[in-house]
C-alpha cells in the first residue's frame, strides 16, 4: 500500500550556519568562529584555528576548553544556497538566539536580505516570488487561516518597504543591527505603528493550524 507523506523546505540566505559549539563538527576543512564562550568569554569574535593555534593545542582540546560555546560554522556552497532558496516550494526561515553576545545575522537579516540582495540585486527572483516565499506559501503550508494573502477578510500583518533600498546590515561581525528601507512612517505615524504592534503583540494569539490552536498562557 502507498502512502503519502508531506514534506515541507525551508532555508535561510547565508552560507554560514550557527549553533552550540558541538565536538562532532569540530573539523579543519572550513572555518569555525566563536561566538560565545562560558568558560573563556575573551576568546568570542576569533577561529577556532587561531584560539588552538595561540594555545598550541589541537583544535578538538580547544574546542573542549571553551565549551559550553556557540559557534559559527562556514561549511555550506553560496551556488547549493541559491539553488535551494529557488527551488519553488522553499519558505524563507528564520531562527536563532538573540541572547547571544554574537548571533547569527539571520535573527535580523534573513528576510531583508532575500529582497534586497538575493532578488533584486541578483535578480535570483521576482519579489513578487520572494514576497510570496515569505508569505502566502507558509500560511498555505502550515495551514494558517486567514493570513498570508492581502485580502478582505484577512489579518493585516503587512510590513512597508522600498524594494529599491531595502537591505540587510546585519553581518557576522556586527549583527544585532536592523535593515535598513523600512517605510513604516516618520514621527507620529511611526510612533502609532510600534504601539499597535506593542498592543497586537499583548494580545497572546499564536498562528496555529485549525487542529492545534492552543490558548496562550
Amino acid at each position: 500500500m502507498r502512502q503519502r507523506q508531506e514534506i515541507a523546505c525551508d532555508c535561510y540566505p547565508y552560507s554560514a550556519s550557527s549553533s552550540t559549539l558541538d565536538m562532532k563538527q569540530v573539523t579543519d576543512e572550513f572555518e569555525i568562529v566563536i561566538t560565545w564562550s562560558e568558560a573563556q568569554p575573551e576568546q568570542a569574535g576569533k577561529t577556532l584555528r587561531q584560539i588552538a593555534d595561540g594555545w598550541q593545542v589541537s583544535l578538538h582540546e580547544a574546542a573542549a576548553r571553551l565549551m559550553p560555546a556557540g559557534a559559527i560554522y562556514y561549511n555550506m556552497d553560496e551556488q547549493d544556497v541559491r539553488r535551494v532558496l529557488r527551488y519553488p516550494v522553499t519558505m524563507i526561515g528564520s531562527d536563532g538566539l538573540p541572547n547571544d553576545p554574537m548571533p547569527h545575522p539571520r535573527l535580523w537579516g534573513a528576510f531583508p536580505r532575500v529582497l534586497g540582495h538575493y532578488s533584486r540585486d541578483e535578480r535570483l527572483f521576482p519579489l513578487t516570488t520572494a514576497i510570496h516565499k515569505m508569505t502566502g506559501l507558509s500560511a498555505a503550508r502550515f495551514q494558517l487561516a486567514d493570513r498570508g494573502l492581502v485580502k478582505v477578510g484577512y489579518f493585516a500583518d503587512l510590513v512597508l518597504f522600498d524594494p529599491q533600498t531595502v537591505r540587510d546590515v546585519a553581518s557576522f561581525s556586527d549583527p544585532k543591527q536592523p535593515a535598513e528601507g523600512d517605510r513604516g512612517g516618520d514621527g507620529q505615524r511611526r510612533d502609532e505603528l510600534r504601539q499597535r504592534q506593542k498592543d497586537y503583540r499583548a494580545r497572546g494569539a499564536f498562528p496555529a493550524p485549525p487542529n492545534e490552536l492552543r490558548s496562550a498562557k
